[in-house]
């Protein structure tokens, strides 16, 4: 069984979330990974470095530079003639990515995946993660995205994957990147935070929810979460 990762990165390196797809997508067989993007030579390059890829697919084009769903989606379906199974880290852009690869290739989407079960059963949350399903697909390819923090990372260097070159599926015109804020923090990104601290509602304003949240959360080393009422209510940005 061949499972295609798509490899989440910033334009010049992997970020942990791929380390932690890696090591669920190994536990359904062969590991190959994706790395779409412009001018990504240098991330297939630590791509190849990851502890049991077995081949990184390249797809080096100004039509993936910003990882647009619409132009991503149709070049993983094309690699999915020779993949079993697509399988994405559970970030902004994985989320993006696989409902549109799922339509396009009529399955459904196994989504949060915490454990692979076997080759066609996995867990996953439901009920706000009150309680545990486990499910079976009887699809051909599937579709699935992973929680990051319920699989361990795999190990960034010791890998020799080979690098192989694919054509692009070109610019859909479906979209366009108008731009970007990004907010920097030292805080770990959500998706891959080991501890998170999280407040909501009962810190009453915003300036409760900084000044008690974000010191214990840098103490801690964790990521900062919030409840869907403290947003709603703009205690945080």
């Amino acid at each position: 069984m061949k499972t295609l990762v798509w490899v989440e990165h910033d334009g010049a390196t992997v970020k942990d979330a791929t380390l932690s797809a890696v090591t669920a997508a190994s536990k359904l067989g062969e590991v190959h990974l994706l790395v779409a993007g412009q001018g990504v030579g240098a991330v297939a390059d630590q791509a190849a470095k990851i502890a049991g890829v077995g081949k990184v697919h390249v797809a080096d084009d100004a039509a993936y530079a910003h990882a647009l769903a619409e132009n991503v989606a149709p070049l993983v379906v094309e690699l999915m003639g020779h993949h079993d199974a697509f399988v994405v880290p559970a970030t902004s852009n994985g989320k993006n990515i696989a409902p549109r690869v799922a339509a396009l290739l009529d399955v459904m989407q196994i989504s949060d995946v915490l454990s692979v079960e076997g080759p066609d059963t996995f867990t996953r949350p439901i009920y706000a993660g009150n309680a545990i399903a486990t499910v079976q697909t009887k699809d051909a390819k599937k579709v699935i995205t992973v929680r990051g923090t319920a699989f361990e990372k795999a190990a960034p260097e010791g890998g020799s994957g080979t690098i192989e070159a694919v054509g692009s599926t070109g610019d859909k015109g479906l979209s366009t990147f108008e731009g970007q804020e990004i907010a920097k923090s030292e805080r770990p990104e959500l998706t891959s935070a080991k501890i998170i601290v999280s407040g909501g509602r009962a810190l009453q304003n915003s300036e409760n929810f900084h000044a008690i949240i974000e010191p214990l959360a840098d103490k801690l080393g964790a990521g900062v979460g919030a409840s869907r009422a403290a947003v709603d209510a703009g205690y945080v940005p």
